[in-house]
């Protein structure tokens, strides 16, 4: 998982509360288990009409936001269904950080293990960054300060701090479990020298 870095972007505002994880990757792109290729789709009935046509006035279908790196929605984002493509979708769209007011909770704990930086705020700071949208003002996110700068303003926010450590060193759920590798291979060679019929089933 690539390491998470500071980030300075013009954000997308969506202000749209319930956005649920149908809504981000439609399920008939749920065939794959790739991450990647992905962010074509990404709210693919919003961005498109039935003819697959760009519908205009969607946020993602225009520049600057086109190439934002940072999502500002409703809250309850990423609601609905468990599917881990919905982070996957964003991520290969080129989102890095999603700001709301909540978040549903698996979609919360699926965008810390896919390299995605979800962060909870009041709604007063949602509109003040969806402000910063609409004059297409660059944010910055300073993950290790847990702090948000717009404007002539910053703002702090919370972060569990094991979450906020893989996020920093890129690590997801393998990279964890391999940092654990020496002790796997203590705790083997120690039941190999003990009870060797556990591991002997030749």
């Amino acid at each position: 998982m690539e390491k998470f870095k500071n980030i300075k972007s013009i954000p997308a505002y969506l202000p749209l509360i319930n956005i649920d994880t149908d809504m981000i990757i439609p399920k008939q792109f749920l065939k794959t288990i790739k991450r990647s290729g992905l962010g074509k789709s990404l709210f693919y009935e919003m961005r498109f009409d039935e003819q697959g046509n760009s519908i205009k006035n969607f946020v993602l279908n225009n520049d600057p936001y086109k190439n934002s790196k940072i999502l500002i929605s409703g809250k309850n984002f990423g609601c609905g269904s468990s599917r881990e493509h919905a982070p996957w979708a964003l991520l290969d769209f080129g989102i890095r950080c999603v700001i709301s007011q909540s978040f549903a909770d698996i979609f919360y704990n699926n965008c810390f293990k896919n390299g995605i930086l979800p962060i909870i705020v009041q709604e007063n700071i949602v509109k003040e960054l969806g402000e910063c949208s609409g004059r297409k003002e660059n944010i910055e996110i300073k993950l290790s300060e847990q702090e948000i700068i717009y404007g002539n303003k910053s703002h702090k926010f919370k972060l569990d701090l094991f979450k906020k450590k893989c996020l920093i060193e890129g690590l997801d759920d393998i990279a964890l479990s391999l940092e654990k590798t020496k002790h796997i291979e203590t705790f083997e060679n120690k039941l190999t020298q003990n009870k060797p019929w556990i591991l002997n089933n030749g």
